[in-house]
């Protein structure tokens, strides 16, 4: 059989480009310390390592937004602790104040420190984290969410939006609290109204105004006011709608009485005297704010109010707000505080399965170095058993023979 001179190089070439290539190949596994780098490598397992990248590079970015939502999660638990001792502290001064050994100038005093705390809550309201985003302005994070009116109300600028935050698969976590679900949307202890009071002689409350019948009380008049007036007579009860419309008519009152008119139940305390007056209105929330200004509000009448039942009304109504609105803050920084464990338990968890997923990858992919280095030496030898070879059978002619 004839060999001819090209068809020897052609095969000799193609040989030591593919001894190249092999070499090349497993230089390439030596220096990634990988048996798998590609596809042909082996298809099932590139197929398997692919899938395991996946998850490892999910649980990568689960990771990063759990350290996210934490530290948005502790700031905002660090700011309501701050927060209920605010709170605390007003209702020990309130509890304080309501002494009658208390002049003017020590329930001015207290007054004062009272507006301090009023101005502590308001800037914890609108506290910002390290990037200088507004922590309670919903969605809206650079605008300033609370700004005191002159007249000492507390307005909100910003928004409801409620972020979330992806820490595992469908599993999303809330990263923040929205100013008004804060600081202004607190229970109203009474229930659904309150009350302004006319005349009070006798210290008379209203105790708990709740709508039971909701179908009844749409079908009233509005706005929903009523007014309650007790006969300066016979002082029987009459509860009359804002149009004057009689709801609930002329009743003998006795204490403790359930009061339903509108789809509405009102109880009262204390005794009502002839001629008592209030008038109620819906309110399903009280703010925070709202609260201490009431109690602002309160210590600065002094200890010669004119009308001492009603002072005392009042005191109790405030009290009531204060221990309301500590509960309500209590459990908002409960709520970040389950937030807070279940990152940490997710965080866990994605440990494990990280630990799981790369025990599993370097099982198929790492590579057994000492076979390759052998291998790899093989080759080299191979390679260069063909390169010398070559160099040896095209350097001779006839005349070699001659």
């Amino acid at each position: 059989m004839r060999v001819s001179t090209a068809q020897f190089y052609l095969q000799s070439t193609q040989q030591m480009s593919q001894q190249t290539s092999d070499v090349n190949d497993q230089m390439g596994y030596l220096t990634k310390g990988k048996q798998v780098l590609t596809a042909k490598d082996d298809a099932i397992s590139y197929g398997t390592l692919a899938g395991y990248k996946n998850d490892l590079a999910n649980i990568e970015q689960y990771k990063r937004n759990i350290t996210q939502a934490e530290s948005q999660n502790n700031l905002q638990e660090v700011v309501l602790s701050g927060a209920e001792d605010i709170l605390s502290s007003i209702k020990d001064l309130m509890l304080q104040a309501n002494n009658g050994a208390m002049s003017d100038e020590d329930l001015e005093a207290i007054a004062i420190q009272t507006r301090s705390g009023f101005e502590q809550m308001l800037e914890l309201a609108n506290s910002q984290n390290e990037n200088g985003d507004y922590i309670f302005s919903g969605y809206n994070i650079e605008q300033k969410p609370f700004s005191q009116q002159v007249d000492g109300s507390v307005t909100y600028s910003g928004d409801t939006g409620v972020n979330q935050l992806q820490i595992a698969k469908n599993i999303d976590i809330v990263t923040n609290q929205t100013g008004d679900a804060t600081f202004l949307k607190v229970d109203n202890p009474i229930g659904d109204f309150a009350a302004s009071y006319t005349t009070n002689t006798s210290g008379v409350a209203l105790a708990t105004a709740n709508i039971t019948d909701r179908n009844t009380y749409n079908t009233g008049t509005l706005p929903h006011e009523y007014t309650f007036d007790f006969d300066a007579v016979t002082n029987e009860l009459t509860v009359t709608d804002s149009s004057s419309n009689i709801v609930f008519p002329a009743t003998a009152y006795n204490a403790g009485d359930t009061i339903i008119f509108d789809g509405i139940d009102v109880t009262l305390s204390g005794n009502p005297l002839p001629g008592d007056s209030f008038t109620m209105t819906e309110q399903e929330d009280v703010s925070i704010f709202e609260t201490i200004n009431n109690a602002i509000t309160w210590l600065e009448q002094g200890v010669d109010s004119k009308e001492l039942e009603q002072h005392q009304v009042e005191y109790n109504n405030i009290l009531n707000q204060l221990n309301e609105s500590m509960i309500h803050i209590t459990g908002r920084r409960v709520d970040s505080g389950v937030r807070l464990q279940v990152l940490e338990s997710q965080e866990s968890r994605h440990l494990d399965s990280e630990l799981n997923l790369n025990s599993s990858k370097s099982a198929i992919e790492d590579l057994d170095f000492a076979k390759a280095i052998s291998d790899f030496e093989q080759l080299q030898l191979a390679l260069t058993a063909s390169q010398q070879m070559f160099s040896k059978v095209q350097g001779l002619t006839l005349f070699n023979y001659i």
